[in-house]
């Protein structure tokens, strides 16, 4: 695809990158690019790591285990307190729930351990009344979505994605990264911070204490930047169900492939009547926390939204680092996108618009 070898270009020498797409269950597009890369280096998943989080949620759904229309404080009873006795889990999964962080922000050994966080917003009053409004759960939905798959079935979100995922499927994603595949990791990098882009920041930053800053911890004096997160040993070993996964281009777009449709002889993880439920919209408009048009599955993001190329109830998560999948299963398609360096701004890379329009291109002509 000239596009991505045209993205490599713009960006100069140190562009890190790898680009994989499925179609009807097979493998089309498998690239990469950039010092050190190879089409098994691993980088951070930032929210994707989110999809993977959810797609373990919706095979639960799809099995009963999990009924979206049932209060979360049914699996959680600690959870009916501060006004949050009536939040069905729908609702939490889409974004609805208001407890975007906490009043004092988390340590970063806090915020790594999705327990720790479950139990303090738990207890915690939401910021705004549940089901009133929607906002960008950024660094926390993992954990309040995983605690209630802990509490429904004894077992991590983590435990399960690795059974029902990565071992099942071959699927090269990890919700904490064993320590032999340590070697294949690529650290990620910041944002080349030239004086203008640093002005747009300046003049956009909100306060610590404003919705955005809690959601994003910097209400807390130990605050890395988001960027840094994936090369936090902690982050890594735990996998932190928000955004502690990682991941190759080939892991995001096979994990999704799995989900929709048959690869390599194997059943999809989820059926059609599922898979119509994981697309559909549940929260759309001001997101109040990014202050921007949003739109939310149950646990995904509404993918078509962002990308008119794709088809209607697609659904996938992008990662704070550039990384970009989903899962089209009208037209058959998987993608997955990751790179190094950290794009501007801090978001899916801008370049997955080209990329994404090349790829639906070339399928059409097919």
């Amino acid at each position: 695809m000239r596009s991505f070898a045209a993205v490599a270009a713009g960006e100069g020498g140190d562009y890190a990158a790898q680009l994989v797409a499925y179609r009807h269950g097979e493998r089309v597009v498998d690239l990469w690019t950039g010092p050190q890369t190879t089409a098994d280096s691993l980088f951070g998943a930032y929210s994707a790591s989110k999809g993977a989080t959810h797609l373990v949620v919706a095979s639960l759904v799809q099995e009963g285990v999990l009924d979206l229309e049932q209060k979360v404080s049914h699996y959680w009873p600690q959870f009916a307190v501060e006004g949050k006795g009536d939040l069905t889990l729908r609702q939490l999964l889409a974004h609805r729930a208001g407890l975007v962080g906490a009043d004092a922000g988390f340590t970063l050994e806090e915020l790594a351990d999705d327990q720790v966080v479950a139990e303090r917003l738990g207890a915690q009053r939401p910021y705004w009344r549940p089901g009133t409004a929607f906002g960008y759960h950024a660094l926390v939905m993992g954990a309040l979505s995983g605690e209630v798959v802990r509490r429904a079935t004894g077992r991590s979100v983590q435990e399960l994605f690795a059974e029902r995922m990565r071992d099942a499927y071959g699927v090269d994603f990890h919700l904490g990264l064993p320590q032999d595949q340590e070697s294949r990791f690529l650290s990620a990098q910041a944002m080349l911070a030239t004086p203008e882009r640093l002005a747009v920041l300046a003049a956009s930053a909100s306060s610590p204490n404003s919705l955005s800053g809690i959601a994003f911890n910097r209400n807390h004096p130990q605050n890395p930047g988001v960027w840094e997160l994936p090369n936090l040993q902690v982050v890594r070993t735990l996998g932190t169900a928000s955004f502690g996964g990682v991941a190759s281009a080939r892991g995001l777009a096979r994990m999704y492939a799995v989900t929709i449709g048959s690869v390599d002889g194997a059943a999809p993880l989820l059926k059609p009547q599922a898979l119509a439920v994981v697309g559909q919209i549940q929260s759309i408009g001001h997101d109040v926390v990014l202050g921007e048009q949003k739109a939310f599955t149950v646990g995904f993001h509404a993918t078509c939204e962002y990308y008119p190329q794709l088809g209607q109830g697609s659904f996938g998560h992008s990662g704070a680092g550039g990384q970009q999948a989903f899962a089209d299963p009208r037209n058959g398609i998987a993608y997955g996108y990751t790179r190094r360096r950290t794009p501007f701004p801090a978001a899916a890379g801008p370049e997955n618009g080209r990329l994404i329009r090349a790829l639906y291109g070339c399928a059409a002509a097919r």
